[in-house]
């Protein structure tokens, strides 16, 4: 497929937003079965009765220093979810987002037992049964979690990014298949242990084919965790996404990205939050509308930009449907928020510095997570 020659304005849209659903009633089926602006008409904002939480970090927040084998005394890695989670209360965050994975029934206990001591909020990431013969690891990574004090697990049906590791409708069409028969393996399990998993929009799925592949599932137990800025990548208005799926929301990805353009399209990065193009107080309270329990975890990612070739046409191969009005919606918004300064790079820095700017960079997320997020 060649690149949409088109560049002409689009006009945005975003889907009206509804309150919550009064009691007795089924969110998602009603969304599903209702008009989301007869929605707003008929159902009440219900309030929301529990206690504020502080921002939580997920593990991928500490790639650096996870697993580091960098000696470091002011940074030392953290070799599992004990550490981790060790580390996160000390900073002041409310929780943490951690791997599940071969964990022993003893670990699993441990780490309940840390996380009642820390008055932390516990979730899991997970992976997908890739087929019926996975089913009894995947069943057990999820007994591990429940032991471990988690109700809440995140999952990814592609390790890759869209438009790295898929080359043809095809093959994209056949993630999608994928994607659905380890979700139906994988919703008589979570039903049995009533666990929820989240799916997240991983630079894999626009937000309507997520929304799809749910409908098609149709378990109360699967539900997304919203990252809120991944879908740049794939050329979605951040806001739209966040319309589309926060009624699904089980828990989030929190973060703030910055755009620069460059040759073959534009770079996407994760900076402190605040200081990005997203309007995250807006988020936090779409995402708090449809579901008072959601987390909010921080997924701040030390890294160089990430290279988003969308002017080359090889992007577009799994894209067919994608208008080019999408494409000039998101340029004019990289050079609309274009930034003063280079986007920050870590590449050229020592390891000992490398640490430091991951530690600082989560600092001062939580910081503003507290002071204008007002999660604390």
């Amino acid at each position: 497929m060649t690149i949409p020659n088109t560049m002409e304005d689009d006009q945005k849209y975003s889907l009206p937003a509804t309150t919550y659903s009064a009691p007795l009633l089924n969110r998602r089926n009603f969304l599903h079965k209702t008009s989301m602006g007869a929605a707003a008409l008929m159902l009440p904002k219900l309030p929301a009765f529990r206690k504020e939480t502080a921002m939580g970090i997920v593990v991928h927040s500490y790639g650096l220093r996870w697993n580091s084998k960098v000696e470091s005394q002011k940074y030392p890695g953290f070799t599992n979810a004990l550490d981790l989670m060790e580390h996160c209360n000390k900073i002041g965050a409310g929780g943490t987002q951690v791997v599940v994975s071969n964990w022993t029934n003893d670990f699993a206990k441990k780490v309940r037992s840390s996380q009642a001591k820390l008055g932390l909020y516990l979730e899991g990431s997970v992976g997908l049964p890739k087929n019926a013969a996975d089913v009894p690891r995947f069943e057990q990574d999820v007994i591990n979690a429940k032991d471990a004090g988690m109700q809440v697990l995140r999952t990814v049906c592609s390790s890759g990014r869209r438009y790295e590791n898929y080359h043809s409708m095809e093959a994209f069409r056949q993630l999608q298949k994928s994607a659905l028969l380890s979700l139906q393996l994988a919703d008589p399990v979570l039903r049995k242990h009533k666990m929820k998993l989240g799916v997240e929009n991983h630079k894999d799925w626009r937000a309507p084919e997520l929304e799809q592949i749910l409908k098609q599932v149709n378990s109360e137990w699967i539900g997304v965790t919203l990252d809120f800025g991944n879908s740049i990548s794939l050329l979605e208005d951040p806001m739209n996404v966040i319309q589309t799926l926060a009624p699904y929301a089980f828990s989030t990805h929190v973060k703030d990205m910055a755009l620069e353009e460059y040759a073959d399209g534009f770079l996407l990065s994760e900076v402190p939050l605040g200081k990005g193009i997203l309007d995250l107080p807006a988020i936090i309270a779409v995402c708090k509308k449809y579901n008072s329990d959601v987390t909010f975890s921080l997924e701040m990612i030390t890294r160089d930009p990430l290279k988003i070739p969308c002017f080359k046409n090889e992007y577009w191969e799994t894209f067919a449907e994608v208008p080019g009005s999408d494409l000039a919606r998101t340029m004019r918004l990289v050079r609309q928020y274009k930034n003063n300064t280079p986007l920050p790079r870590i590449s050229h820095l020592s390891s000992e510095e490398q640490l430091a700017a991951e530690e600082q960079n989560i600092l001062d997320c939580l910081a503003y997570s507290r002071n204008t997020l007002g999660l604390k």
